[in-house]
């Protein structure tokens, strides 16, 4: 269900930005074992949780978003398409996750490499790993908070 006010959407935020950071925690654990594409597989696998749990908050996944009227609908998906992302009102998938891990490509790259350097190199790999996942999941909370946050304005100017 969509929030109904500003201050309902600004708890929702909140609530997903702290989900993020145990996310990017995670994947920075996973990250620091020195086993080769271990820990692309983790982010594979936490994004392929986070981001469905994010849209659920905010009322933003493809069942919900079916669920509302045919306005409503035509509202949220002109203000998504305009806000750019492939991640709302659709089934998140391993291909649609890994498109969003090779945006980030370098990142990923730089923390395969330097995770076989002793010590220094397992920190410098969780580091670069919870940057990178902090980065993706609260780009996404950002959207879907801008979408809902413009259907509300929109839905305020029509009343």
């Amino acid at each position: 269900m969509l929030p109904k006010t500003l201050e309902e959407l600004d708890k929702v935020r909140d609530e997903c930005k702290s989900m993020v950071t145990r996310r990017a925690t995670a994947s920075g654990a996973a990250a620091a074992v020195p086993v080769p594409a271990a820990d692309v597989a983790a982010d594979v696998g936490l994004l392929l949780e986070l981001i469905p749990a994010i849209n659920k908050k905010f009322g933003l996944t493809d069942e919900q978003i079916e669920s509302l009227d045919m306005n409503t609908k035509a509202i949220i998906y002109s203000i998504t398409k305009k806000v750019g992302t492939e991640l709302i009102g659709r089934a998140i998938t391993k291909k649609l996750v890994t498109a969003v891990l090779r945006k980030i490509g370098i990142r990923v790259a730089a923390k395969s490499v330097v995770k076989f350097v002793p010590i220094i190199g397992q920190v410098a790999a969780a580091g670069i790993s919870f940057a990178a996942m902090k980065k993706v999941g609260n780009a996404h909370v950002d959207d879907c908070y801008e979408i809902v946050k413009k259907y509300l304005e929109s839905n305020k100017e029509t009343d």
